[in-house]
């Protein structure tokens, strides 16, 4: 059985894609590829088909990320029934999930997996300042996917 996991933001087309793509490196790394699917989605579906922000599409790949096939989506409610485990990349996001979750359903936020940081940290939105916000976001996402990815290696056994 896969184990899935969906990772938002608002559009998905900065923050939660970016967290995809290192986070699906992170599970690769510790031999899990093919026992988790990483995938994301927004909250809102303004974006809904477009690309990943070529600025964030800039920052992965100057990294040695490729998050080229990227797609945006939005998350809805009937989505909840597919993930094993849906985190959130800010309050705001929490907020909306958790409106949307059936009961018993948990939501956290991504970084809550980031030992270095307090468990109601954020990764900012980047999208309204230039390149040092997705350098920043970058950097927050792989701290806290190695603590993601130890979660779920922790869960799949």
């Amino acid at each position: 059985m896969t184990y899935r996991v969906c990772l938002v933001c608002m559009g998905n087309i900065c923050r939660s894609p970016m967290a995809e793509v290192v986070l699906r490196q992170a599970l690769a790394d510790r031999g899990l590829a093919g026992r988790v699917t990483v995938e994301s989605a927004g909250t809102g579906g303004w974006h809904e088909g477009d690309p990943m922000d070529e600025r964030a599409l800039r920052i992965l790949s100057d990294h040695g990320y490729d998050g080229s096939a990227h797609r945006a989506r939005r998350f809805t409610r009937d989505w909840f029934d597919r993930y094993d485990l849906v985190l959130a990349m800010d309050r705001d996001n929490l907020v909306t999930l958790r409106r949307l979750a059936p009961s018993g359903v948990e939501v956290r936020l991504f970084r809550s997996f980031d030992p270095a940081a307090p468990p109601d940290a954020e990764v900012p939105d980047p999208y309204y300042g230039g390149r040092e916000g997705f350098e920043e976001v970058l950097a927050l996402v792989e701290s806290a996917a190695e603590g993601v990815a130890k979660h779920i290696a922790d869960e799949v056994g």
